[in-house]
């Protein structure tokens, strides 16, 4: 059953990850990538640029740090010196109604700091039955202190408008961890959580093997779908798989569990055979046990709790204890 389930969860979730980057559909309106220095989301837009061109879908790129436009896109805006509203009609301008497009901002640190500004009905204003919303934000940038302390933060209102949540992960940092936490030793830390001087980026950040992506992606029933995946470089032409089944976070010992175990079942069902053969099966659905007949009318059926018993030649009938 255990097997069962696993495997229902490796197919469901495999094809929910490549209907999301393959933009199928209407799966996600509105998709936010949360990233650090250790490990950037460049790896993650690379991939959904590719598969946008391969599903005939427009990128419009809204650049608040990037200079150069990336390959695959079909237009580039610039963002410096513009307001809100200035950059809502740029996007409407080269937006087309027929056809399907993705918005793409690399960054939405100036819109969050931007207190005259309304980031959640900015971003709704932008998705379309035709146009879907993708956002990056920087989870090590610090938020100037909000005027409103009671108002809840830019990034809580951006994870609940957010249709998917993808966290960003380097790989050679979450095996540390693993490891670690197998020997039941303190998680290491990386980067600016080192709290070293100088420090900025820590060791294993941006593994160029491929990156570490925790998604959150929540369905039009409201259900949440959790789990971890690791994606290869675009290079590779490899699609995503499970974290667990990476051969290096995978335990080894269970594998060699698992195939000591399938190796005593067939050692055991060459021994013995516990099935029944057709005949068997009904011979045995033709035996009457003796309650049935206690259960009939002809029998005293409801009289209590009566026992129908006839003697074989093999019983030996004591006759004072029939008389008791």
């Amino acid at each position: 059953m255990a097997d069962r389930a696993l495997q229902h969860r490796r197919v469901h979730n495999l094809l929910l990850i490549q209907k999301l980057l393959g933009l199928r559909g209407d799966s996600s309106p509105f998709t936010l990538v949360l990233d650090t220095v250790e490990q950037s989301a460049k790896p993650l837009i690379r991939h959904y640029i590719n598969n946008a061109k391969i599903s005939k879908t427009d990128v419009v790129y809204i650049s608040f740090e990037t200079f150069k436009p990336p390959l695959g896109i079909a237009a580039f805006i610039k963002t410096r010196r513009k307001d809100a509203a200035t950059i809502q009609k740029e996007i409407s301008s080269v937006v087309s109604t027929t056809k399907r497009a993705l918005l793409m901002f690399d960054t939405l640190y100036p819109l969050a700091c931007n207190t005259n500004l309304d980031l959640p009905s900015f971003l709704s204003s932008l998705v379309t039955p035709t146009t879907s919303l993708l956002a990056i934000y920087h989870m090590d940038i610090p938020l100037p202190p909000p005027p409103n302390p009671y108002a809840p933060s830019p990034l809580t209102s951006l994870e609940f408008l957010a249709t998917t949540i993808f966290t960003t992960h380097s790989l050679e940092q979450v095996l540390s961890r693993k490891r670690a936490a197998d020997k039941s030793l303190a998680e290491p830390v990386f980067g600016l959580e080192e709290k070293r001087e100088g420090v900025i980026i820590g060791l294993g950040s941006n593994d160029p093997k491929g990156l570490v992506l925790e998604m959150n992606h929540r369905r039009k029933s409201g259900r949440n779908i959790e789990e971890v995946f690791f994606l290869l470089p675009l290079t590779s032409k490899e699609k995503p798989l499970l974290l667990d089944d990476h051969p290096l976070y995978r335990r080894p010992d269970l594998g060699d569990a698992k195939s000591a175990a399938d190796e005593v079942a067939a050692e055991l069902s060459s021994t013995f055979d516990l099935g029944i053969t057709a005949k068997q099966r009904r011979d045995r659905e033709g035996v009457v046990l003796p309650y049935f007949d206690a259960q009939k009318d002809g029998f005293g059926g409801g009289e209590g709790g009566r026992i129908l018993y006839d003697m074989g030649v093999e019983d030996d009938f004591d006759e004072e204890e029939d008389e008791i």
